[in-house]
């Protein structure tokens, strides 16, 4: 069963979707999983979709959302602010846990790309977050960026743009807007693996929270609930590298695994080798039972 939910985080409505399973452990109640999609994405992108529908297949109670400012959910539309997200999904395991069939104790948070860096900032400084899953996600913003722009001046030009950003709310009070592709560039044949609404457009000051969110600080803090951490072992998007900054800053139990056979969005092309991982981990870190 897909219900439509709103949730309130800090006065601006979150829209979601609630995946219940057919059956309840004997217990009554069921683990439970919050997905997170990935920097401008939505709930409607196809990975949330079908990651969440394979957790209620399984057993699992499912939640996916649209950050503030995306899809829709309010806020302002395309501020997006890496803490902002994080509050939203601590707002999200509140309500969750407050939810008929729901066990409490047993949420995990699966975040993919941004979301990823998302899931393993709030679970390492949130209690109740039982164990975390990231998907090609990232625990250094800046040095993540400084892989996405390797190019001759590409960093340098980068740079600027937050300067310029800078200047610009100084001089004017509003924000300087740019692409997506001028924060975080996709080859021009993945970006269909983008949702329909995904924003396109950015305040610089979304870049500049994206260049100060540093999950790798307090990682550690996560210990000694599980992490799983997913890669591309050639990511077009995000440097592999960053899994394993992540990995090397994380306590245990840690699990590292690199896929060679996907790119930047194995969630959403039906890779069935990355749902027989997820599931035997589940199976082990959070169990039905």
């Amino acid at each position: 069963m897909e219900t439509e939910i709103t949730i309130r985080s800090e006065g601006i409505d979150i829209s979601g979707v609630l995946h219940r399973p057919d059956n309840l452990p004997a217990t009554g109640k069921a683990p439970a999983i919050i997905t997170i999609h990935g920097f401008g994405g939505s709930k409607i992108d196809q990975g949330m979709v079908d990651a969440c529908r394979a957790f209620r297949d399984w057993g699992y109670v499912a939640l996916r959302l649209d950050m503030r400012g995306c899809g829709q959910s309010g806020g302002a539309p395309g501020r997006i602010i890496s803490f902002d997200q994080v509050a939203d999904t601590r707002n999200a395991v509140t309500w969750l846990a407050e939810q008929d069939g729901v066990d409490a104790e047993k949420i995990c948070l699966l975040g993919d790309s941004m979301g990823g860096a998302v899931a393993a900032y709030t679970g390492s400084t949130d209690d109740r977050v039982a164990a975390v899953i990231s998907v090609g996600g990232w625990g250094h913003g800046a040095e993540k960026l400084k892989g996405q722009h390797p190019g001759p001046g590409a960093w340098e030009k980068f740079l600027k743009m937050l300067e310029d950003g800078r200047r610009h709310r100084q001089e004017t009070g509003e924000s300087l807007w740019v692409s997506r592709f001028d924060i975080v560039p996709i080859p021009e044949h993945m970006r269909g693996h983008l949702p329909e609404d995904a924003v396109m457009e950015f305040p610089v000051e979304t870049a500049q929270s994206i260049y100060d969110f540093r999950p790798n600080r307090v990682i550690a803090q996560l210990a000694p609930r599980p992490l799983l951490l997913l890669h591309a072992s050639k990511d077009a998007v995000t440097p592999t590298g960053s899994s394993i900054d992540m990995f090397q800053c994380a306590g245990r139990p840690t699990d590292l695994m690199f896929l060679s056979d996907v790119d930047h969005f194995p969630l959403a092309v039906g890779n069935k080798r990355i749902y027989d991982i997820i599931k035997g981990w589940l199976d082990i870190r959070l169990p039905l039972s």
